[in-house]
């Protein structure tokens, strides 16, 4: 019709007292002055504004306030700004028509109209009953009248509320029997069918009303407040909902209806349009159903509304309002016909976010889902496994209603379906393994339903996520429920765990470490054969000692507390013989060398502080010398007034005030410090402990004392600290129980006798990345520490970390949990009063929270693209950028480097290390260089010739770093440190003003053997001199450790002090071959090829030696060259097809080997007296220095290109003696550090630059 088409727009003024026109009294003759006759005034009406608005039959269109005098201008802006806009959102189309006041002639508005070909409908002025417009001023004014605005501003408002609230009949009336043709009233009291069959109109309609107003209501309604209306009641639902339409009804008779608390309105939602349409699809069919007897035809309401859900969960954009559907969504859950699709929908929506499924569970999901799992249809067990896991991930709070409604025994079915895809069981374990989850009631239900066994078939499936999520599901059917133990003992679960302890995926062997443990950790009374399960448990586990993820050796020290608090009192006699061996065993410590700079007396106190721990490397920056680097961090003794003593157990136990202050693990201060703990991990490996009373030095108790020291040194943190606890716990025990007893006040602690394998064990906290807090009672094992200051964290996935085995040009990722080198799970400590000796609280005391960990898998999307996949993501436009900058630096380089390098002495960089450069490694693509000192790293850009960062390694202060590597340069690059001690770290957010992190740490060669330069360590029998070697390495001057790394593959490949070539795979994060060398002596160069698979070792006996690693250990070595005389000092295999190995000796020759040759093909000489030789990888050059403060640069040819002297004078180069150099990896330049601390850096000539 053409009135629907017609946009009426009219100007009036508001005012804040009063109408802005005539008033009218009636009233008796002679009362016109009377009070109640008479209305107050203010002046100018105390303020008014003025409005412009305009509205159509379809509703109200833009209101705008006019805030300067109304003229010719003003009024075109206005048009100009707002009456397309509206015409738009009205959906008038293109062609409408204009109704406007008719005194706005002016030529400038004429003219806009006219260029936008807006047509004006002409109307008398002053015509109230004929202009709709007019009449719509009313509820405005009457609203500010009502509700007396103080001021403008809130004036304002109510006209914006009032406009957008004025209802749609008051547009266009319409009658009912022009809607739906041939519908009466008496037809509508005869429409057919109950409210509660949907398959009937009456019950259909009786649905969409229902599914209607719970969605008008939870997209209008506070989420409290809809809970409590529409959720916990039926009757007050119900209620409510007639409360909505009623509302509806009567404000369209001009009628507010009234609540108390008021509600907001919702009379005016779209979704009454639906509403209306639904009603007439019905109304339509009656003539039809009543008097010709048709079938009913069901609404398209529901997968109408299925289609716009679909829009949204498809169409939007990220950062959006809520779909208005998700009500509806859950109504048509409980149709057949549309049930499939609005599962997949709302698994769809759940699998969003963490968000998402927390709206759901605000609608009202629970009862749903639940009752759908009394389903036996096979096509449903996806979608509704899916949906139960995404559910549990966020909100594990319904175990209780699950196994009442027997819900358990749907997941237990979908375990057992082998059909079942390995996603979907896995799903369904997760599920089950928060049923379970410290809930007896669970447990015992799915004890009765066979899960245990079930989860036993399962352990040998390919997919890695199922095998993982049954280990955790058992642990924690295992947790402190006995019969369940039992069942896993009739089963042998224990053994068939073992095979998931060398599983390739370290997330599943931390799943099964942590499922051993629960088994070992449970609280019932030990017989022989339990004990003897718990031994061979243990000593399985004790294998994973060199582990190298520290995931698994976290998980590993929590696994062994169990065991020393069942069998307390045997590992407090091995604790007390420990302490007794390692104090009277005279050994220098490393405290009290006499190394400069080094020298710290001891702490004039029974107890020594502990190393503290890395976690705050983060906060770690350097800021002047390496001297003065954090020297909290790099002192192991802290000095106080008085002469250093020595610490000893005796000490401690003479100390009338140690039971109250000193010796707590919850003190400041530890019985047992880093070094004492350090030295008698090594020392107790050569001396013959055999005066223990009753356990034998070979016992387990002995064995896993040793495991436990060994983890309190481990180099990452975190594993370090839960193991220092763990071991300090004991020995405080063990000597509280060793001294005097004394008769103390009730108040006071009481001391018990040494616990026997079935007692109460103590309580174990768990270590922080913060020292504890002291405690000012004796009884302090109670006390629970403080929880660490975390880093910072999103809720949701953890970060992109680049992988290490990567495919060049792209990082290897793999998909998984936990991304590679992801340290895993922060530990949590859990806030507790229990009183110590409750052993199965030592759960909650010491745990790595590694369940919740891995369950935040299932909370985060799973279906969306990961974001470094997306073609639009800043994260790959980044990668992309990287990828772009290396293929510059690669072409730029060859250029140069296939012209010919003629000299390389144009010092390009100089400065000042903090420390003495030990060694030096290029970043192969940006500016970055990286010069390690003995226990600290600096990053320098060698173009802008700054200083970038610096931080410290963590290595004990008498070991040194030995080697560096750049993991995944081409992309986001990882620093890997070796030390002498076999340590490795992994380093990320370096050199780029973040605080660095330790990505993740772990032993990579035990046992080393340190050496002299030149001859083998012969004569190291004797225990003294071979820990005093151990203590003085840096000194001694040995090989330390030394790595090589294929970024193609993620190997890496370790060698140094000790007589094999070890082989990591990081991508698993686990020993994958040995290589024994065949040799007395150490390895000090170590070069490798992926396409050949060889590997070339230098050896400190002059010997170099070929190995293919692709062949068995006693078969691998096919090759050895033994024309040096004196150490080798670089050993590099060429990369290319047939490339050629390059030795060199500290003597000075140079030897050229062809692999398949048994003698060398060229040899050229050098200076001798070398300390340090680098090879370029692409421009055949190779460059040495020597103590005698000089730098040759020499082509393949052996011709010398360029020699750098230190020379005398004003303008001469002055350099130390050279301690370490290396060349860039394409670029030709060499970087050169010297004794004299300084950095230099050398290139071509400026004209090849």
């Amino acid at each position: 019709m053409v009135r629907n088409k017609i946009l009426w727009s009219n100007e009036t003024k508001i005012e804040i007292v009063g109408f802005n026109s005539k008033w009218h009294v009636w009233g008796k003759p002679g009362t016109a002055h009377h009070l109640s006759n008479r209305f107050p005034t203010v002046k100018h009406a105390g303020g008014s504004i003025m409005l412009w608005v305009c509205f159509s039959a379809a509703g109200t269109g833009r209101l705008v306030a006019i805030e300067e005098k109304m003229n010719a201008a003003k009024y075109r802006d206005i048009l100009d700004e707002n009456l397309l806009q509206s015409a738009q959102n009205l959906r008038l189309g293109r062609r409408f028509t204009l109704k406007k006041d008719p005194k706005h002639t002016a030529k400038i508005p004429k003219a806009w109209l006219q260029n936008n070909s807006v047509t004006v409908f002409e109307w008398p002025s002053q015509s109230p009953d004929l202009n709709p417009i007019e009449h719509l001023w009313k509820d405005p004014k009457m609203a500010a009248h009502q509700r007396s605005p103080s001021n403008l501003t809130e004036l304002e408002r109510i006209r914006k509320e009032q406009w957008q609230m004025i209802p749609k009949s008051r547009f266009c009336m319409q009658k009912s029997a022009k809607l739906v043709p041939g519908v009466t009233l008496d037809l509508i009291e005869k429409i057919p069918g109950r409210l509660n069959d949907r398959r009937t109109p009456l019950g259909e309609l009786n649905w969409i009303f229902t599914a209607i107003t719970d969605t008008i209501a939870w997209n209008v309604l506070p989420r409290d407040l809809f809970q409590k209306l529409f959720r916990q009641d039926l009757l007050v639902a119900s209620l409510f909902r007639n409360f909505l339409l009623a509302e509806r009804i009567m404000r369209s008779y001009n009628c507010t209806p009234v609540s108390s608390p008021r509600l907001p309105p919702t009379y005016m939602h779209a979704m009454w349009q639906a509403w209306d349409l639904a009603v007439d699809i019905c109304l339509s069919q009656l003539p039809t159903i009543i008097e010709e007897g048709t079938a009913f035809r069901q609404s398209p309401f529901f997968a109408e509304q299925l289609t716009a859900f679909q829009v949204w969960l498809t169409m939007g954009v990220e950062n959006r309002n809520p779909p208005e559907q998700l009500p509806i969504v859950l109504q048509v859950l409980l149709s057949q016909v549309h049930r499939l699709r609005a599962l997949d929908l709302l698994g769809r929506f759940l699998d969003l976010g963490p968000w998402a499924v927390s709206l759901a569970l605000s609608v009202g999901i629970f009862p749903y889902v639940l009752k759908l799992l009394q389903s036996s249809a096979r096509e449903l067990r996806p979608l509704l496994v899916f949906i139960w896991a995404k559910i549990l991930a966020v909100d594990s709070s319904c175990q209780a209603d699950l196994v009442k409604d027997n819900g358990h025994k749907y997941f237990l079915s979908v375990l057992a379906d082998s059909y079942m895809p390995a996603e979907h069981r896995t799903m369904a374990v997760f599920i089950l393994a928060v049923i379970v989850n410290s809930y007896s009631t669970g447990q015992e239900a799915c004890l009765q339903g066979n899960l245990i066994a079930n989860c036993l078939e399962q352990l040998s499936d390919p997919h890695p996520l199922l095998r993982q999520w049954v280990a955790i599901c058992l642990g924690r059917i295992w947790q402190n429920f006995d019969p369940a133990r039992w069942c896993g003992v009739r089963d042998s679960a224990h053994e068939k765990l073992y095979i998931l302890l060398s599983d390739p995926i370290p997330e599943v062997r931390c799943a099964a470490v942590f499922a051993l443990g629960t088994f070992v950790g449970n609280s019932a009374e030990r017989t022989d054969h339990s004990t003897t399960i718990d031994h061979n448990v243990a000593m399985m586990l004790a294998q994973l000692i060199n582990d190298g993820s520290p995931v698994v050796r976290k998980e590993l020290v929590v696994a062994l507390s169990h065991l020393v608090v069942q069998y307390e009192s045997n590992f407090c006699t091995v604790a007390l013989q420990f302490i007794e061996e390692e104090k009277n065993y005279t050994v220098p410590s490393p405290a009290n060398t006499s190394e400069p700079g080094n020298l710290t007396p001891v702490r004039d106190s029974p107890a020594i502080p502990r190393l503290r721990s890395v976690n705050s490397y983060t906060n770690i920056r350097a800021v002047t010398t390496a001297r003065n680097l954090n020297k909290s961090l790099q002192n192991l003794n802290l000095s106080e007034e008085g002469g250093p003593v020595a610490f000893s157990p005796g000490n401690l136990s003479t100390s009338s005030s140690a039971s109250s202050t000193l010796g707590s693990p919850d003190n400041d201060e530890y019985i047992l410090s880093f070094e004492t703990i350090d030295k008698m991990r090594r020392v107790s490996s050569y001396s013959s402990l055999n005066s223990l009373i009753g356990v034998s030095f070979n016992s387990v108790y002995t064995q896993i004392w040793r495991v436990l020291l060994h983890l309190a040194a481990d180099p990452f943190p975190e594993v370090s600290d839960l193991a220092m606890k763990v071991l300090n716990c004991i020995a405080y025990k063990a000597m509280m129980n060793a001294r005097p007893q004394r008769i103390l006040d009730s108040g006071s602690l009481t001391q018990s006798a040494p616990a026997s394998p079935t007692s109460k064990g103590t309580h174990i906290h768990q270590a922080g990345g913060s020292p504890p807090m002291p405690s000012t009672s004796s009884s302090s094992l109670t006390n629970e520490v403080p929880k660490p200051p975390a880093r910072d964290q999103p809720s949701t996935r953890p970060p992109y970390t680049p992988t290490l085995g990567g495919q060049a040009p792209h990082s290897h990722q793999f998909p998984r949990t936990r991304k590679m080198f992801d340290k895993g799970p922060e530990q949590a400590a859990e806030d507790g009063d229990e009183p110590c000796g409750h052993r199965n609280y030592i759960s909650a005391a010491l745990q790595t929270g590694l369940c919740d960990w891995s369950a935040k898998y299932f909370a985060q999307p799973v279906t969306k693209i990961p974001e470094e996949h997306d073609l639009q993501s800043q994260v790959r436009m980044e990668r992309q950028w990287r990828f772009l900058r290396n293929a510059r630096v690669k072409r730029q380089s060859r250029s140069i480097t296939q012209r010919g390098v003629s000299r390389l002495d144009d010092q390009i960089f100089i400065n000042r290390n903090p420390g003495v450069p030990s060694v030096v490694k290029f970043h192969p693509f940006n500016t970055c260089i990286a010069v390690a000192d003995k226990d600290s790293i600096c990053f320098w850009d060698w173009e802008k010739g700054e200083r970038l960062d610096y931080f410290y390694n963590g290595n004990p202060r008498y070991t040194r770093i030995t080697a560096m590597e750049y993991l995944n340069g081409h992309d986001c690059s990882l620093l890997l440190t070796a030390t002498d001690d076999g340590a490795l770290r992994v380093w990320k957010n370096f050199a780029d003003q973040k605080n660095p992190e330790m990505v993740t740490a772990w032993q990579g060669l035990s046992d080393m053997l340190p050496t002299t330069r030149g001859q083998p360590s012969t004569s190291a029998h004797s225990l003294a001199r071979r820990v005093s070697i151990y203590l003085d390495r840096s000194k001694q001057g040995g090989a330390g450790m030394v790595v090589d790394w294929e970024q193609e593959t993620g190997l890496l490949m370790t060698s140094g002090d000790v007589r094999v070539i070890r082989i990591w795979d990081t991508d698993r994060e686990m020993k994958v071959q040995d290589i024994p060398t065949g040799a007395d002596s150490c390895v000090t160069s170590l070069s490798c090829d992926s396409q050949r698979s060889l590997i070339v070792a230098g050896l400190g006996d002059g010997s170099v030696r070929v190995f293919d690693r692709r062949m068995g250990p006693n078969e691998c070595r096919i090759m050895t060259y033994r024309e040096h005389g004196a150490w080798v000092v670089k050993a590099h295999l060429q990369k290319e097809t047939d490339g050629h190995i390059i030795s060199v000796s500290v003597n000075g020759d140079v030897r050229f080997f062809e692999p398949r040759m048994s003698d060398s093909v060229n040899v050229l000489q050098t200076v001798k007296g070398l300390t340090a030789l680098d090879i370029h990888p692409q421009a055949n050059l190779f460059a040495c220095g020597s103590m005698n403060q000089f730098i040759a640069v020499y082509n393949a040819n052996g011709d010398v290109i360029s020699n750098i002297k230190y020379y005398d004078g004003f303008m001469g180069q002055r350099i130390g003696a050279i301690s370490c150099l290396a060349f860039h990896p394409h670029w030709p330049h060499l970087a050169v550090g010297s004794n004299d601390y300084y950095m230099s850096i050398y290139s071509a000539e400026k004209r090849l630059r």
